[in-house]
């Protein structure tokens, strides 16, 4: 009525009132009346919005890939905002009156894929994929220097990078590297299983060997051991032998001269024997042979005398016709014989 009007703001939005172009109030949160034919209101909303991208860029290898992500942003400085964009209600309070408050999203993705389209221009398309957390980390640099989303008044609450796709052929032919890479790695696990088996096995053998030739080396030394008792035990028996030998060649020494001396006293008493019967022969030279043998018989036993006779007998034999030998006689002379 009669151009009066009621305005209230939300906590989150920025009301500013302004009279012949000057501000005259302006905060979040307000409500006031104001004479709409001489008033002006502008009103920023001051939450966070989210903005979701996607976009084609061509990466430094020239391989084209697809960027799906989102953006999130508010207003941080609304008075800077309003100078730059038109966020001017009509006279209804509830709507704008150009379309920049709904272009703002648009200018906020195409502020995110300038700092992409840099980004992606510096790398290749396999590091892209493997590290896209390097990627947002430069986006986000870009967008929060002083000629990025702060010149608009912006300020960037997150930014995340949902998926970096490649084309379907570049992405079978990167699926059929990485499928060969993974196959050469599993051969190689293999290869390396089947090598550690050979080189375990190979340990074992060698200490098997190592064992062997440790107790051969024991058995030797045993050996050696047992060699060295037997050498010791011969030298010992050499050494009883050898005293043996050297007894035994004193004790033929003595012999030696015990036989010396037995001879020369045998060969003193065969001379005085001899000088003695030289000396008896030369006395009884001139004496009758029979004389001397009755003088030798006549202290001889009674065979000796029987003996004697048979002896002239045979030397009679001759002369003698016939003898004749008792039994007894025989029998006599066996006894005294025996």
């Amino acid at each position: 009525m009669f151009g009066i009007r009621y305005a209230k703001a939300s906590p989150s939005t920025y009301l500013i009132q302004y009279r012949n172009g000057q501000p005259v109030r302006e905060g979040t949160g307000l409500a006031f009346f104001y004479f709409a034919p001489s008033a002006s209101l502008v009103s920023i909303p001051m939450e966070s919005v989210d903005a979701p991208f996607m976009f084609r860029e061509v990466s430094s290898d020239f391989q084209e890939v697809t960027v799906q992500g989102q953006v999130t942003y508010r207003v941080a400085e609304p008075k800077l905002l309003a100078s730059l964009m038109n966020f001017t209600l009509k006279a209804n309070g509830s709507e704008y009156v150009s379309e920049d408050p709904t272009k703002l999203p648009q200018r906020v993705v195409n502020a995110v894929q300038v700092q992409l389209r840099a980004a992606l221009q510096g790398q290749k398309l396999q590091d892209l994929l493997r590290e896209s957390e390097g990627l947002v980390q430069g986006v986000r640099e870009g967008l929060r220097r002083p000629d990025g989303l702060p010149s608009l008044g912006l300020e960037l609450v997150s930014l995340a990078i949902l998926a970096i796709k490649p084309t379907p052929d570049t992405a079978r032919a990167l699926e059929a590297t990485v499928r060969e890479q993974i196959l050469k790695e599993a051969d190689d696990a293999l290869y390396r299983r089947r090598n550690a088996a050979i080189e375990q096995e190979r340990a074992v053998k060698e200490n098997e060997l190592n064992t062997e030739i440790a107790v051969e080396a024991k058995k030797r030394q045993i050996r050696e051991t047992q060699l060295e008792a037997e050498r010791a035990v011969l030298e010992k028996r050499l050494q009883i032998q050898a005293e043996e030998m050297r007894g035994r060649i004193a004790h033929e020494k003595e012999n030696e001269a015990l036989t010396e001396l037995r001879g020369a006293n045998a060969r003193r008493e065969a001379d005085a024997r001899a000088y003695a019967l030289d000396a008896l022969v030369q006395t009884v030279r001139a004496v009758d042979p029979k004389v001397l043998q009755a003088l030798s018989l006549g202290s001889a036993s009674a065979g000796t005398l029987i003996a004697a006779a048979f002896q002239d007998l045979a030397q009679n034999a001759g002369k003698i016709g016939e003898l004749n030998i008792s039994p007894d006689l025989l029998q006599q002379l066996t006894a005294t014989k025996s």
